[in-house]
């Protein structure tokens, strides 16, 4: 085996955190790979991991050789798509995470249009509201919204998206419409997630505001909060995607529009060593294309 390989191998292991992990994501079998990774030591002189019953850790020259590595395996496959991607259309399969409200809103649509355009890639989308960890899953590309975490993965600005306070006429009716943030005290809301504290933040004249809120019923899925606001349990707080034909048919109305916070950014995140990938790239170039409106604004 090349010392390309060696470098595959023990980038998926530093990537993946066990040789059982790596092993499964490069269809080889344990025992190969952990064989691989000692005979590369012993090629080297040195110890690149500590090797314990629970855990793997990686040394400081691992360290260092591991994103030395990374760097080159990188350039490596960025120079092959270049050379392919002269005769060739993108090909190959995209491991995507998205969130689910997200994507029941706009990718259903639009990945067959993908698909119709890029006739040589395929598509694994796997749906879930938690922040999945690309490299340890061996996922291409997340679809991420709002403030990413600092990290080594690569990320792109796909749109904006907004957010907006909203009720039923028949709630608003019965408890009145609040004019400030601070009335939400005496209001049933409707907050996603979980947590005994729930915080909604407002902008607005003066400096941002933060309030607590409760309510009966808090969930960490868009779409019962607005069938719940739509039944006249409370104000909620969702993206449009998930409220807008409700807003439009007039089933919800929004409230406190001019303290809303800025949009959130609806971003493309990918490990470096996929920079080069011609089908994620194609992929993120076309959700940009279809998402990214005269306003950036989904």
């Amino acid at each position: 085996m090349n010392p390309f390989e060696d470098m595959r191998i023990f980038c998926q292991v530093m990537d993946s955190g066990s040789f059982t992990a790596a092993a499964d994501q490069l269809g080889l079998s344990k025992q190969f790979v952990s064989r691989r990774l000692m005979q590369l030591e012993e090629r080297l002189g040195v110890r690149l991991l500590n090797r314990s019953t629970r855990r793997l850790d990686v040394t400081p020259l691992g360290q260092s050789y591991y994103e030395s590595a990374l760097r080159l395996l990188g350039e490596v496959e960025q120079v092959e798509q270049g050379i392919a991607g002269q005769t060739t259309e993108p090909r190959g399969t995209i491991r995507v995470s998205a969130p689910l409200s997200f994507a029941l809103a706009h990718l259903g649509c639009l990945l067959p249009l993908f698909l119709q355009r890029y006739r040589e890639v395929t598509v694994e989308v796997d749906l879930s509201d938690r922040p999945v960890d690309l490299l340890g899953e061996g996922y291409d590309l997340a679809l991420r919204i709002g403030t990413l975490e600092d990290s080594t993965l690569i990320a792109r600005r796909i749109a904006s998206i907004r957010r907006v306070y909203c009720a039923s006429p028949a709630y608003l009716e019965e408890r009145g419409t609040p004019l400030r943030p601070e009335e939400l005290h005496a209001h049933d809301c409707l907050p996603y997630g979980h947590g005994r504290q729930v915080q909604w933040r407002f902008e607005g004249p003066g400096k941002p505001l933060s309030v607590n809120v409760t309510g009966r019923m808090r969930v960490n899925n868009g779409e019962l909060l607005r069938d719940a606001a739509i039944a006249g349990m409370g104000i909620t707080y969702l993206t449009t995607f998930i409220v807008d034909a409700a807003l439009r048919e007039g089933r919800l109305v929004p409230v406190l529009d001019e303290f809303c916070p800025d949009a959130l950014t609806l971003s493309a995140v990918y490990p470096q060593h996929r920079q080069g990938s011609r089908p994620v790239q194609a992929l993120i170039g076309f959700l940009r294309e279809r998402l990214d409106s005269a306003e950036g604004v989904v």
